[in-house]
């Protein structure tokens, strides 16, 4: 598992709505689940080679099919334009934002489009570890926007800063994706197909009977 509080970390309650979603899935088929947390990038080459059984949560690529089985979705997420309330921001299409500095996180993808835009040298974005250091960046003004799923940056400028720094941020009302975001279960190991279609199995129930929702209306 990647940090992407509120909905995995190691220092929460639980480990966060979708880690708990995630083991209590297996519980009720009788498999006890150990959760373990890395950096992305280390998630993602650990289960790929087989070290982990399946790793949370990841939007979908088509280059992550050569190595992994996608669940059904777990998690709808809806990425927004974090800025400073007092930096007057409005946008209608990526273009809008060719000339401002766009904070970003290294290894993050916010979708096709924005992806496209950076890479064919439209969107000036600069990456950093963490959203902590982001929104340290939009606060001193070295950014201009910040792009984040919302509860996760409201969720980082509870955990990390004042009252105040938090009262001078606001997100553009208007996201610029809507994201479904996955469990993925390598290819490398030969339970992997067994173990995504009891996952499925079991998620499927759970929205049907009510009990998913439960998860996250706690946030």
């Amino acid at each position: 598992m990647g940090e992407w509080p509120p909905y995995l970390s190691e220092s929460l309650e639980n480990k966060g709505a979708v880690a708990q979603l995630i083991t209590d899935i297996f519980a009720e088929e009788g498999i006890a689940v150990n959760l373990n947390f890395f950096p992305w990038g280390r998630a993602y080459a650990e289960t790929a080679n087989g070290a982990q059984d399946l790793m949370g949560v990841w939007m979908h690529k088509p280059e992550r099919e050569a190595d992994f089985y996608y669940s059904d979705p777990v998690l709808t997420e809806t990425f927004v334009f974090f800025h400073l309330k007092t930096f007057s921001f409005q946008w209608e299409s990526l273009s809008d934002l060719e000339e401002l500095t766009i904070g970003g996180d290294i290894g993050y993808s916010y979708g096709s489009a924005f992806d496209a835009a950076f890479d064919a040298g439209k969107l000036i974005i600069h990456r950093v570890a963490t959203p902590k250091q982001n929104f340290e960046k939009l606060i001193r003004g070295r950014i201009q926007v910040y792009p984040q799923e919302l509860n996760v940056g409201y969720a980082a400028l509870s955990q990390y800063f004042s009252e105040k720094d938090v009262q001078k941020i606001t997100h553009h009302p208007t996201a610029f994706l809507k994201n479904k975001s996955y469990v993925l279960f390598p290819k490398k190991l030969k339970s992997s197909p067994s173990l995504l279609a009891t996952f499925n199995a079991r998620l499927n129930q759970f929205k049907e009977t009510g009990r998913y929702a439960e998860y996250f209306d706690q946030d």
